[in-house]
């Protein structure tokens, strides 16, 4: 099979697409894994665990008292949420701020947050500090320059929402009118949907195909009433990279046909689960594998940013780390590898001729870097057809069931490169980038407190 690169083809700029959903609980604490493997993004939602730790993040955390003042700074508890991001933002990491509550799976026994604010233009004043706080220093807060602010979290879903849609409907258009009009350069958006199940699953219930109504009657309340939408945010769980882009494809056909071509797609949910919840699959290398052809197709399709969840080691969902002892995976390896090409900036033309064999490039006009992922059960053996480099030029850094670190080759001088089942290479010519100074990285147990 023929994998064909020319890196004298720039095709768009390299999407900051291996952001997360939260972190180690290491307050104050550096955040080391994240700097080494670039991630651009850390969505805030869920944030410590069940309620949001109590006293992280949520609205109802940050301003436990509706009643009180929201111009009083006294009124707020920030403090635990400082140190938690912190660290983040030193790593080089963004917050992407979700302003309302974590979810609510015992809602049935008793319900906390999940209703719809008493006063809508109150709850948007609240958030409107909690921005302050971070940008502009009140409250001695930052000047973080946090960009995007997502209003709610799957209001489609029960455990996240009481209220009706009109409800929701409501609140974002007062929320996000009122925060546009406060801080004109932010990012407003929402509503982080659970997801279009129904609309390649022809026998999905009724709870799954209202998803698809929400969706469409929000766009078209939007485009009705002129609301800021600078993103939609959505969500997908799945084991195949190839639904993503379909889903991706159906998002931007719903913004487009309502006008809102300028909004941003932001999926900022993802990861690789099976019908049978093997939480173990997605640290290993089928998680790994469906995260580097994910990020493959994603690159090249009408996803603009993504966020995987999750990236709290106590979490089943959490693919990056193990626990107790916290330590990075072979999932993890693949964020790092697609970061490899994402500081490059610059995607230049590719392709695979071999179905389950995906690939990525990218350059700087110097550096230059090949990202190849074999997702099928055989060995593959890749020819390379290069524009603009030679083969001899590269280092091969491959993380196969071999070992559970990434581990350097020279590139063979004839017969292609043989890819393992289920593994992920990269190639490049960056002499700083050895797998083999890597794969120690982030293998220290951790002391503070994992919930």
């Amino acid at each position: 099979m023929n994998v064909s690169v020319d890196f004298e083809k720039t095709v768009r700029p390299m999407k900051p697409l291996h952001g997360v959903n939260n972190a180690p609980m290491r307050l104050n604490e550096p955040q080391r894994e994240f700097q080494e493997a670039g991630i651009p993004f850390v969505r805030t939602h869920d944030t410590a665990g069940v309620y949001g730790g109590a006293h992280f993040v949520d609205i109802p955390n940050l301003f436990p008292n509706f009643d009180a003042d929201e111009n009083e700074p006294a009124s707020y508890d920030f403090a635990l949420t400082d140190a938690y991001l912190k660290p983040l933002v030193e790593a080089g990491a963004e917050p992407f701020y979700r302003l309302g509550i974590t979810i609510e799976n015992y809602h049935k026994i008793r319900a906390y947050h999940i209703a719809p604010p008493k006063d809508f233009a109150k709850w948007a004043r609240v958030c409107e500090h909690v921005i302050l706080h971070y940008n502009e220093g009140w409250a001695n807060g930052f000047h973080w320059n946090i960009r995007y602010w997502e209003i709610w979290n799957e209001p489609e879903n029960p455990p996240m929402w009481s209220g009706t849609r009109e409800q929701y409907f409501q609140l974002y258009a007062t929320a996000a009118t009122y925060l546009r009009s406060r801080f004109p350069d932010i990012r407003v958006g929402g509503y982080a949907g659970c997801g279009f199940y129904a609309i390649d699953n022809p026998d999905a219930t009724p709870f799954y195909k209202s998803f698809v109504t929400w969706f469409e009657e929000f766009c078209a309340f939007v485009r009705e009433k002129k609301l800021p939408l600078d993103f939609f945010s959505w969500h997908l769980y799945t084991t195949s990279p190839e639904r993503i882009i379909t889903h991706a494809d159906y998002v931007r056909g719903v913004l487009d046909k309502n006008g809102l071509q300028q909004t941003e797609s932001i999926f900022d949910e993802w990861n690789f689960v099976q019908p049978n919840h093997d939480w173990n699959a997605m640290k290993e290398m089928p998680g790994a594998t469906f995260v580097a052809s994910a990020f493959c197709l994603m690159q090249a399709g009408s996803v603009d940013k993504a966020m995987y969840y999750d990236a709290l080691p106590t979490r089943c969902y959490c693919g990056l780390f193990y626990f107790p002892v916290v330590t990075v995976t072979p999932c993890y390896y693949a964020f790092q590898f697609f970061n490899g090409l994402y500081r490059l900036e610059n995607e230049v033309a590719s392709a695979s001729d071999e179905q389950g064999v995906y690939c990525c490039a990218a350059t700087d006009g110097t550096r230059k870097a090949i990202l190849l992922v074999n997702n099928s059960s055989e060995a593959k053996q890749v020819f390379l057809k290069l524009n603009g480099a030679s083969e001899q030029e590269f280092t091969l850094h491959t993380l196969d069931s071999s070992r559970k670190f990434p581990y350097d080759e020279a590139v063979p001088k004839v017969g292609g490169i043989w890819l393992s089942p289920i593994s992920v290479c990269l190639l490049d010519n960056d002499a700083h980038s050895s797998a083999a100074s890597r794969k120690d990285q982030g293998h220290a147990g951790l002391e503070d407190n994992q919930e």
